[in-house]
């Protein structure tokens, strides 16, 4: 039996029984489709993660109070023997490689300008907050180089409250409360958007030291620090852990870089990724089920076939080929059909759902592929041995 006799007999057997190779098909197809479809969301979810912080620029890393010595969030004001100063955040212009340093208080107050009022997340900064975090202002100026320890009464606001305070009027120079005390508008920002669902246009901005005195603390919730772009990052911590350290007698702090905090949303999205996909491989297991039933049924159906191709001369081996090509096509069909599915079904939700990040990873679909017609051939190897077994006069005789 030629090569192109097997690959006719083959689909001639697929294309006898429509319906039963459909259903059969179907389970490898739907499979496939599930581990496309959630892969390629788990795929745009880590490009998605990846686009919202380096929004700020990849030179950018954080310095938080309190010492974590597992990975995760830092411990804060626990266990920290020394608070996080805006002395500190000075001192560290002194680091190696370090261009920005800008100190960090946040916290929510109510904003009061004549009869309207809206309660915003409001950060105490330094002057130099728009360049550690690559934010713009739109109008105005952002808030002046003065000392950040006693520094003058002056407030920016984002670009939603700005709208919502002011609307259609402009803010620069109006005077507003901020919780119980009256501040200067001075800038107003550009709009940012979102980032992991916290709307950055609905903040304000006033100086470090009187969101201490405002928030009643002691310290900083965390230093932005940002440094030479060709700097060795290690380097650059070990010169601002060394600075601190002296400065505080002891390591009571938590540096975070970029990458880091990448690498923990990677790992997360990871886990995800292969639970989902996992998810799509017990469907996958389910169609293999379902192509072995079938062959099953169908040696069983075909014994006087089998008879006969035996007796014209066909080998044991050519009978094993022949069935085995049957699974592997049959899973191919349903692969090919499960990556239609899948990638049509991932195109739409990315029409419907812009904001929805997907993205097809194609190798995970070649592999997904492969893994179809590899469940395929296992699926067959059972009946594929029991037809190439069955002995030629016995199977004529169930004629």
């Amino acid at each position: 039996m030629r090569t192109a006799d097997l690959t006719r007999f083959t689909l001639s057997s697929l294309t006898s029984h429509r319906m039963r190779t459909a259903l059969s098909a179907l389970g490898v197809a739907v499979g496939i489709a599930a581990v496309i479809l959630l892969t390629a969301i788990g795929e745009g979810l880590h490009h998605f993660v990846i686009a919202e912080f380096t929004q700020f620029g990849t030179n950018l890393l954080t310095v938080q109070p309190g010492k974590s010595q597992t990975h995760g969030a830092p411990l804060g004001g626990i266990n920290t023997t020394r608070p996080l100063s805006i002395d500190d955040a000075i001192a560290l212009r002194r680091a190696a490689w370090v261009r920005v340093t800008d100190p960090l208080v946040q916290g929510n107050a109510e904003l009061e300008f004549g009869k309207r009022t809206r309660r915003v997340a409001l950060y105490g900064v330094g002057h130099r907050f728009p360049d550690a975090l690559q934010m713009k202002v739109a109008s105005g100026q952002f808030l002046p180089d003065d000392d950040p320890r006693n520094a003058r009464a002056f407030a920016v606001l984002g670009a939603k409250v700005a709208r919502e305070l002011f609307p259609g009027q402009q803010p620069l120079g109006a005077r507003i409360r901020v919780g119980s005390e009256r501040y200067i508008v001075v800038g107003v920002m550009a709009p940012k958007g979102q980032m992991l669902g916290f709307d950055l246009d609905d903040t304000a901005y006033i100086p470090v030291g009187r969101a201490l005195d405002m928030f009643n603390r002691d310290g900083l919730m965390e230093i932005h620090v940002v440094y030479e772009p060709t700097a060795p990052v290690d380097d650059v911590v070990a010169s601002i852990k060394q600075l601190l350290t002296t400065r505080h007698g002891g390591e009571d702090f938590t540096i975070i870089t970029q990458q880091q905090m990448l690498d923990v949303f990677g790992t997360i999205l990871d886990t995800l990724t292969f639970a989902v996909a996992a998810i799509g491989g017990i469907s996958l297991l389910v169609g293999g089920v379902g192509i072995l039933t079938i062959l099953t049924i169908a040696v069983s159906e075909r014994t006087a076939e089998i008879g006969l191709l035996r007796a014209i001369g066909a080998t044991r081996r050519r009978i094993l080929w022949l069935f085995l090509a049957e699974a592997a096509l049959l899973a191919a069909i349903g692969g090919v059909a499960g990556l239609v599915l899948g990638g049509g079904i991932a195109a739409l939700l990315k029409l419907a759902v812009p904001a929805l990040p997907v993205s097809v990873p194609w190798l995970y679909a070649l592999l997904a592929e492969g893994v179809a017609v590899s469940v395929g051939l296992a699926a067959g190897v059972a009946p594929a041995i029991h037809a190439a077994r069955l002995d030629p006069l016995d199977a004529l005789r169930a004629e």
